[in-house]
């Protein structure tokens, strides 16, 4: 069973750039679509990028042009790129497949980005 493990997040300044980390611990090459998601304080997850087994990318209309999805398949790793960031960035990011496996969502990790 393929497990994904979060990394990377913390407490950031606006400006500053932020990449998280997804590590798959078997093959993603298996996974046709994976998702970054993230869920606020009072909200509900949401999806806010993915990328397909062929590399192409989707991403929530609040986050384009400050986010970047990519993969490496050699590594089963995708990374989501963060620059730009608004208060409203603030959140527990996720990895999963799209549509999301109910067995594959992990601790995720947290974000803040100070004013």
């Amino acid at each position: 069973q393929v497990q994904l493990v979060e990394s990377g997040g913390g407490l950031v300044q606006p400006v500053e750039s932020l990449r998280l980390s997804c590590a798959a611990s078997a093959s993603i090459c298996t996974i046709i679509t994976v998702g970054w998601y993230r869920q606020s304080p009072g909200k509900e997850r949401e999806l806010v990028a993915s990328i397909t087994r062929t590399f192409i990318t989707h991403y929530l209309d609040s986050v384009k042009g400050r986010l970047t999805n990519s993969r490496d398949t050699a590594n089963n790793t995708v990374y989501l790129q963060m620059k730009s960031r608004k208060s409203e960035d603030t959140a527990v990011y996720y990895c999963n497949t799209v549509p999301p496996t109910p067995t594959y969502w992990g601790q995720g990790n947290q974000v803040t980005v100070s004013s």
